[in-house]
């Protein structure tokens, strides 16, 4: 069992800046960002692993991912934020060195959830 904790986020106004972070009892190689904004399905932001990062196309150039494997943390760092970025955001992992795809059924660890706000 993976337990994932995550902290961040907050409220800004648009273009401005906010991370969020992620803790897990223990690591793997295959991490990513979620997120579900109200009435609309969860959604891949970004997700990394051995072979490299990936990002949804409407976070490209925007977000940035990256990973601390010596404290089993993932981190989201987002910049230029937009009205549309409001959502509530997810850490998830899968027990694999490759993810392998961007499908939420994939991933089966999930953190709690952490709200990102941006207002115009």
């Amino acid at each position: 069992q993976v337990e994932l904790v995550e902290s961040g986020g907050g409220s800004v106004q648009a273009g401005g800046s906010l991370n969020v972070s992620c803790v897990a009892s223990s690591s793997w190689w295959c991490m990513g960002w979620f997120r579900q904004a109200p009435g609309k399905e969860r959604e891949w932001v970004a997700t990394i692993d051995s072979a490299g990062r990936g990002y949804a196309d409407s976070v490209k150039g925007r977000f940035t991912i990256s990973k601390d494997n010596s404290k089993n943390s993932l981190y989201l760092q987002m910049y230029s934020l937009k009205p549309q970025d409001t959502a509530m955001y997810y850490c998830a992992s899968r027990r694999t060195t490759y993810c392998a795809g961007t499908y939420v059924g994939l991933f089966g660890y999930w953190g709690q959830e952490t709200q990102v706000t941006v207002s115009s």
